[in-house]
This record gives C-alpha cells, sequence and structure tokens, in this order.
C-alpha cells in the first residue's frame, strides 16, 4: 500500500471514530438518549400511580374487604405494604409474577384514610 493511502486510511479511521463520539456526546447531553435502565426507571416512575389506583380497586373489590380491611389496621404501619403485596396479591398488576417497587407502598398510602 503507498504511503500516501495509508496516511488518507488514518485519517479516516480518526474522523470516524471522533464522529461517533460526538455523536453519542451530542445524543446524550443535547437529544435527550437515555440508557434503558433510565428509561425503564421514568417508566415504573410514571405507571406507579395508576398502579397504585389499580391495586386499591382491586383491594376495594375484594369479596373480604372489611376482614381485609380490619387486619390491615391491626398491621403495624411498617409491615402494611407486605401484607398488600403477600396476603391477596392486590399490587400485583395483570401479567406480572410479583409487584413491582413502590406499588405496595403507594396503595397503602392511598389507602390510608380508610385506615384511620
Amino acid at each position: 500500500m503507498a504511503p500516501e493511502t495509508s496516511e488518507k486510511l488514518k485519517f479516516l479511521a480518526w474522523g470516524i471514530g471522533i464522529g461517533i463520539i460526538g455523536c453519542l456526546i451530542l445524543g446524550f447531553a443535547a437529544f435527550g438518549w437515555v440508557t434503558g435502565g433510565t428509561a425503564q426507571e421514568r417508566i415504573d416512575e410514571a405507571v406507579l400511580p395508576l398502579a397504585a389506583e389499580i391495586c386499591v380497586s382491586k383491594f376495594k373489590a375484594d369479596s373480604d374487604f372489611e376482614k381485609h380491611l380490619a387486619a390491615l389496621k391491626k398491621e403495624e404501619s411498617w409491615k402494611r405494604d407486605g401484607y398488600i403485596k403477600e396476603k391477596g396479591k392486590w399490587a400485583v398488576m395483570v401479567g406480572d409474577d410479583a409487584s413491582k417497587y413502590g406499588v405496595a407502598g403507594a396503595c397503602v398510602e392511598k389507602l390510608s384514610d380508610l385506615l384511620k
């Protein structure tokens, strides 16, 4: 290979590398690109209020609502989300095997007026 060809290839490689790095920096800094983990966190945060409302509705629609409400009132406040998750699985959304983080706690918070 001619010396000037290898020199051109070296500049091309550097240009491509700098271009890729520049696109990544610009994309994440200016265009709002995020990683998959950050995107999932934002989705979970946005869906949490809706999931809590569904949990409350499922809890209130339970055939043994009064019994469960009395039992939930007897639980210590820090154990109530565990009761919501484990007893009736009200915090588990359709299609999930377990409740997502924070749903049971938000559900208990929305039920707080009933727990007084």
